[in-house]
């Protein structure tokens, strides 16, 4: 063995194993930038037609009544399980007006502690607004 070289190849990938491998790249690097912007296909709706907005006013309606509570956290709901409160709602890709001050609030009650869904109403502190996201705030609904 003395004086031969070891010799690695690298195996050789078919034209269509290199597309296949070219293709997954592309879309991978399109599905993140998908994740990381959701504003960019954001909207905001002047009336709320969707399904889920009786829901929405009605929940909307409950944390009315507990006093829009500021503070993030679980919160007893009138029909004995509880519902979770948010906190502030930064509107950091500015969706809703510029410049006001919003709290995010679940939209349907569970028991306390269990796994959050997408639904929220956010409410703007500063005039009252009240808007329904069915999608964690790609879309906006006011109520």
């Amino acid at each position: 063995m003395e004086g031969s070289l070891l010799t690695l190849r690298r195996p050789q990938l078919s034209w269509a194993k290199r597309s296949a491998v070219l293709f997954a790249a592309i879309a991978s690097v399109l599905s993140a930038s998908a994740v990381n912007s959701p504003a960019a296909s954001a909207a905001v709706y002047g009336s709320c037609s969707v399904g889920g907005c009786s829901d929405a006013a009605s929940a909307n309606s409950a944390w009315s009544d507990l006093g829009y509570p500021t503070a993030r956290g679980w919160y007893d709901w009138p029909d004995g399980e509880c519902s979770y409160a948010g906190g502030e709602f930064y509107n950091n890709d500015g969706q809703l007006p510029s410049g006001d001050t919003f709290y995010e609030y679940d939209v349907y009650p569970r028991t306390c502690g269990a796994h959050r869904d997408a639904y929220r109403i956010v409410v703007d502190s500063s005039t009252g607004a009240v808007w329904y996201s069915p999608d964690h705030y790609s879309d906006f609904y006011q109520l």
